[in-house]
């Protein structure tokens, strides 16, 4: 049975029902994904964690871009583009998984949160897009709520909650460069590249923290959650793309956070405090915002 025919939903629904229910699937395994590689972090180096992670990355998207009779790495991943791309792919995975391993599952996700505003603050400035005040506003917003979870300068603040800043420009990048990607390139080709520039961070990573150290069982078990629910939420995230509007789907991307605090506090014990709250609920709020002004 196929992953589309297993999660096939009521015909009755509308494409938007499922194409939302679907991104709620994909959020939630990503939040599991972010927690697993977070406990694994805790016994091997989070370097060790993120090149096991990608290579097998690699080795599932690899399978399955031959399987569609694809040549597994694209003649175009060496254009200036994609070069760019994955530059910011590197960034992006090595600052997020440092953010994972040393702050609260619930502060680095709420900055990911932030990147919808990131990228549009991009695409005015890179690809000259004309914007409204409200689409203005919305950017700054999203901003605020940012700072109001890593709080500089007073007693609350966390100086590794800037590796989730510095993940979240680094994806953000990612998502500006891939609109310029090539068409050819199949997703399947994309999940190459990416998990490829995962594995890279992973080896700069374990280089600079020291040498790799032999997985404890739970921990190798933490790595097969974090690859299973992250292809997962891959695969749901694609279904929720292609099944209802962008436009309605996308401000699902949210309940990432939603499903991050759920796990931050029952799992983790964490216990965000009310600034976090509200700066999280305002990056969320401005995103949702930007994304649905298409002007």
């Amino acid at each position: 049975m196929s992953f589309t025919r297993a999660l096939r939903l009521p015909a009755h629904l509308s494409a938007e029902a499922r194409g939302a229910f679907y991104m709620l699937l994909s959020m939630a395994g990503f939040a599991i994904e972010d927690l697993s590689v977070k406990e694994a972090a805790k016994d091997i180096p989070v370097g060790q964690v993120a090149m096991t992670y990608g290579l097998v990355g690699i080795l599932c998207f690899g399978l399955f871009a031959r399987s569609q009779g694809q040549r597994v790495l694209h003649p175009a991943v060496f254009s200036k583009v994609m070069l760019l791309r994955s530059c910011c792919e590197i960034s992006g995975r090595l600052f997020y998984a440092l953010a994972l391993a040393l702050t609260p599952l619930s502060n680095a996700s709420a900055i990911l949160q932030a990147t919808p505003a990131i990228v549009a603050l991009g695409a005015i400035w890179f690809f000259c897009e004309k914007v409204t005040l409200r689409k203005w506003l919305s950017i700054l917003a999203g901003f605020l709520g940012v700072l109001l979870i890593l709080r500089p300068g007073l007693e609350g603040f966390r100086a590794s909650a800037i590796f989730a800043v510095l993940g979240t420009i680094g994806f953000a990048g990612r998502d500006l460069a891939t609109r310029a990607a090539p068409v050819s390139m199949s997703s399947a080709q994309l999940g190459v590249l990416g998990f490829s520039m995962l594995t890279l961070a992973g080896v700069v990573l374990l280089a600079v923290s020291g040498g790799a150290a032999v997985p404890a069982p739970t921990t190798w078990g933490f790595l097969t959650g974090a690859l299973v629910f992250g292809l997962f939420g891959y695969c749901c995230l694609t279904l929720a793309m292609r099944t209802g509007r962008i436009a309605s789907v996308s401000p699902f991307r949210y309940s990432r956070l939603l499903f991050a605090l759920i796990l931050g506090v029952f799992i983790l014990g964490e216990r965000p405090d009310t600034l976090s709250l509200v700066g999280s609920a305002i990056i969320v709020a401005s995103g949702v915002l930007v994304l649905r002004d298409k002007s």
